[in-house]
Protein backbone atom coordinates (compact mmCIF):
# COMPACT_ATOMS: atom_id res chain seq x y z
CA UNK A 1 0.00 0.00 0.00
CA UNK A 2 1.01 3.54 -0.98
CA UNK A 3 -0.26 6.81 0.50
CA UNK A 4 0.47 8.65 -2.70
CA UNK A 5 3.44 11.59 -1.13
CA UNK A 6 6.31 11.30 -3.92
CA UNK A 7 9.06 11.05 -2.28
CA UNK A 8 11.74 11.31 -5.43
CA UNK A 9 11.61 12.73 -8.69
CA UNK A 10 13.39 9.74 -10.32
CA UNK A 11 14.45 9.09 -14.17
CA UNK A 12 14.65 6.30 -16.64
CA UNK A 13 17.73 5.71 -17.54
CA UNK A 14 17.09 2.57 -19.91
CA UNK A 15 13.82 0.56 -21.70
CA UNK A 16 14.12 -2.48 -23.11
CA UNK A 17 11.57 -3.69 -24.98
CA UNK A 18 10.20 -7.47 -24.38
CA UNK A 19 7.72 -8.21 -27.23
CA UNK A 20 4.73 -9.20 -24.48
CA UNK A 21 6.41 -6.61 -21.85
CA UNK A 22 9.36 -3.77 -21.10
CA UNK A 23 12.11 -3.76 -18.66
CA UNK A 24 12.60 -0.28 -17.20
CA UNK A 25 15.81 0.48 -15.83
CA UNK A 26 15.41 3.71 -13.82
CA UNK A 27 17.29 6.26 -11.15
CA UNK A 28 16.23 6.92 -7.44
CA UNK A 29 18.97 7.28 -5.25
CA UNK A 30 16.33 7.69 -2.38
CA UNK A 31 13.99 4.77 -2.97
CA UNK A 32 16.62 2.52 -4.02
CA UNK A 33 18.04 2.56 -0.45
CA UNK A 34 18.09 -0.41 0.85
CA UNK A 35 16.07 -2.04 -1.40
CA UNK A 36 15.99 -5.51 -2.61
CA UNK A 37 14.92 -8.15 -5.63
CA UNK A 38 11.17 -8.64 -5.20
CA UNK A 39 10.59 -4.94 -3.18
CA UNK A 40 7.44 -2.60 -4.08
CA UNK A 41 8.08 0.48 -5.50
CA UNK A 42 5.03 3.00 -7.26
CA UNK A 43 6.15 4.29 -10.49
CA UNK A 44 3.97 7.47 -11.67
CA UNK A 45 1.04 5.49 -9.34
CA UNK A 46 1.81 2.24 -11.06
CA UNK A 47 3.15 -0.71 -8.40
CA UNK A 48 6.00 -2.27 -9.76
CA UNK A 49 8.65 -5.22 -8.49
CA UNK A 50 11.74 -4.77 -8.36
CA UNK A 51 14.00 -7.29 -10.63
CA UNK A 52 17.53 -5.95 -9.95
CA UNK A 53 19.21 -3.22 -7.91
CA UNK A 54 22.46 -1.79 -8.60
CA UNK A 55 23.68 1.42 -6.71
CA UNK A 56 20.84 4.54 -7.54
CA UNK A 57 19.36 2.18 -10.15
CA UNK A 58 16.66 -0.65 -10.38
CA UNK A 59 15.04 -2.11 -13.04
CA UNK A 60 11.22 -3.48 -13.39
CA UNK A 61 9.28 -5.24 -15.96
CA UNK A 62 6.27 -3.81 -16.95
CA UNK A 63 3.62 -6.67 -18.62
CA UNK A 64 1.45 -5.48 -21.68
CA UNK A 65 -1.74 -5.42 -19.47
CA UNK A 66 0.05 -2.69 -17.56
CA UNK A 67 1.61 -0.93 -20.87
CA UNK A 68 -2.15 -0.78 -22.03
CA UNK A 69 -3.57 0.64 -19.45
CA UNK A 70 -1.15 3.43 -17.83
CA UNK A 71 0.98 5.73 -19.34
CA UNK A 72 3.81 4.12 -18.81
CA UNK A 73 4.11 3.05 -22.62
CA UNK A 74 4.71 6.11 -23.11
CA UNK A 75 7.97 6.22 -20.90
CA UNK A 76 11.81 6.94 -22.49
CA UNK A 77 15.09 7.39 -21.95
CA UNK A 78 15.27 10.70 -19.93
CA UNK A 79 11.38 10.47 -18.66
CA UNK A 80 10.90 11.97 -15.07
CA UNK A 81 8.82 10.00 -12.74
CA UNK A 82 7.02 10.57 -9.35
CA UNK A 83 8.89 7.59 -6.57
CA UNK A 84 6.83 5.78 -3.74
CA UNK A 85 8.33 3.24 -1.33
CA UNK A 86 5.48 1.30 0.40
CA UNK A 87 4.45 3.06 3.37
CA UNK A 88 5.60 1.04 6.90
CA UNK A 89 2.66 -0.63 9.11
CA UNK A 90 2.17 2.34 11.68
CA UNK A 91 3.61 4.90 9.51
CA UNK A 92 1.68 8.16 8.94
CA UNK A 93 -1.01 8.10 6.26
CA UNK A 94 0.13 11.43 4.81
CA UNK A 95 -2.12 10.60 1.50
CA UNK A 96 -4.60 8.48 1.45
CA UNK A 97 -5.07 4.89 0.63
CA UNK A 98 -3.16 4.01 -3.01
CA UNK A 99 -3.22 0.62 -4.09
CA UNK A 100 -1.23 1.41 -7.33
CA UNK A 101 -3.27 -0.17 -9.46
CA UNK A 102 -3.98 2.00 -12.63
CA UNK A 103 -7.81 2.68 -13.00
CA UNK A 104 -7.34 4.33 -16.44
CA UNK A 105 -5.55 7.81 -17.99
CA UNK A 106 -6.62 10.98 -18.17
CA UNK A 107 -4.96 14.20 -19.98
CA UNK A 108 -3.57 17.57 -18.90
CA UNK A 109 -6.46 19.93 -20.61
CA UNK A 110 -5.40 22.87 -19.24
CA UNK A 111 -2.87 24.97 -16.48
CA UNK A 112 -4.01 28.38 -15.08
CA UNK A 113 -1.44 29.47 -12.88
CA UNK A 114 -1.60 31.94 -10.44
CA UNK A 115 1.10 33.43 -7.62
CA UNK A 116 1.22 30.47 -5.05
CA UNK A 117 -0.74 27.80 -7.14
CA UNK A 118 -2.11 26.45 -10.02
CA UNK A 119 -5.03 24.60 -11.21
CA UNK A 120 -4.87 22.08 -13.39
CA UNK A 121 -7.64 20.28 -15.48
CA UNK A 122 -7.39 17.07 -16.33
CA UNK A 123 -10.00 14.74 -18.44
CA UNK A 124 -11.69 11.63 -16.97
CA UNK A 125 -12.86 9.15 -18.81
CA UNK A 126 -16.67 8.56 -18.51
CA UNK A 127 -16.27 5.34 -16.95
CA UNK A 128 -14.24 7.02 -13.43
CA UNK A 129 -16.81 9.75 -13.30
CA UNK A 130 -19.07 8.10 -10.77
CA UNK A 131 -16.18 7.69 -8.21
CA UNK A 132 -14.88 11.79 -8.50
CA UNK A 133 -16.43 13.87 -5.86
CA UNK A 134 -15.72 17.49 -5.24
CA UNK A 135 -12.88 17.36 -1.95
CA UNK A 136 -12.62 13.53 -2.28
CA UNK A 137 -9.22 12.11 -3.13
CA UNK A 138 -7.86 11.11 -6.09
CA UNK A 139 -4.27 9.76 -7.58
CA UNK A 140 -2.84 11.34 -10.64
CA UNK A 141 0.62 10.29 -11.36
CA UNK A 142 1.37 8.53 -8.52
CA UNK A 143 0.18 11.98 -6.18
CA UNK A 144 -2.16 12.37 -4.33
CA UNK A 145 -4.87 15.23 -4.45
CA UNK A 146 -7.75 16.96 -3.31
CA UNK A 147 -10.10 17.16 -6.34
CA UNK A 148 -11.56 21.04 -6.04
CA UNK A 149 -13.72 20.66 -9.03
CA UNK A 150 -15.22 17.53 -10.40
CA UNK A 151 -17.14 17.82 -14.09
CA UNK A 152 -18.77 14.56 -15.79
CA UNK A 153 -15.67 14.59 -18.42
CA UNK A 154 -12.64 16.08 -15.90
CA UNK A 155 -11.75 17.39 -12.92
CA UNK A 156 -9.10 20.03 -11.39
CA UNK A 157 -6.75 19.92 -8.78
CA UNK A 158 -5.07 22.91 -7.00
CA UNK A 159 -1.28 22.00 -6.92
CA UNK A 160 1.02 24.19 -4.26
CA UNK A 161 4.34 25.01 -5.36
CA UNK A 162 5.72 21.83 -3.54
CA UNK A 163 3.85 20.07 -5.88
CA UNK A 164 5.12 21.73 -8.82
CA UNK A 165 8.63 21.33 -7.73
CA UNK A 166 8.82 17.79 -6.51
CA UNK A 167 6.95 16.24 -9.14
CA UNK A 168 6.19 15.42 -12.66
CA UNK A 169 2.85 17.57 -12.83
CA UNK A 170 5.54 20.59 -12.30
CA UNK A 171 5.64 19.40 -15.83
CA UNK A 172 3.11 18.01 -17.29
CA UNK A 173 1.23 20.31 -20.39
CA UNK A 174 -1.62 20.32 -22.60
CA UNK A 175 -1.58 17.05 -24.03
CA UNK A 176 0.23 15.35 -22.03
CA UNK A 177 -1.04 11.88 -20.45
CA UNK A 178 -1.60 11.00 -16.60
CA UNK A 179 -2.60 7.81 -14.36
CA UNK A 180 -5.50 7.93 -12.53
CA UNK A 181 -6.32 5.92 -9.39
CA UNK A 182 -9.79 6.92 -8.12
CA UNK A 183 -10.46 6.34 -3.95
CA UNK A 184 -10.55 2.32 -3.63
CA UNK A 185 -13.18 2.96 -0.82
CA UNK A 186 -15.84 3.98 -3.61
CA UNK A 187 -15.17 0.92 -5.38
CA UNK A 188 -16.21 -1.72 -2.68
CA UNK A 189 -18.95 0.66 -1.55
CA UNK A 190 -20.36 0.50 -4.72
CA UNK A 191 -19.79 -3.22 -5.42
CA UNK A 192 -21.69 -3.97 -1.87
CA UNK A 193 -24.87 -1.93 -2.99
CA UNK A 194 -25.09 -3.67 -5.84
CA UNK A 195 -24.66 -7.07 -4.07
CA UNK A 196 -27.39 -6.00 -1.84
CA UNK A 197 -29.45 -4.65 -4.15
CA UNK A 198 -29.40 -7.93 -6.16
CA UNK A 199 -30.13 -9.65 -2.88
CA UNK A 200 -33.51 -7.93 -2.44
CA UNK A 201 -34.69 -8.95 -5.75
Amino acid sequence: MFTGIVEELGEVTGVENLGDASRFRLRGPLVTDGAKHGDSIAVNGVCLTVVEHEGDEFTADVMAETLDRSSLGALAVGSRVNLERPTAVGARLGGHIVQGHVDGTGTVLDREPSENWEIVRISLPAGLARYVVEKGSITVDGISLTVVDAGPDHFTVSLIPTTLALTTLGRKQPGDPVNLEVDVVAKYVERLLAADRGADR
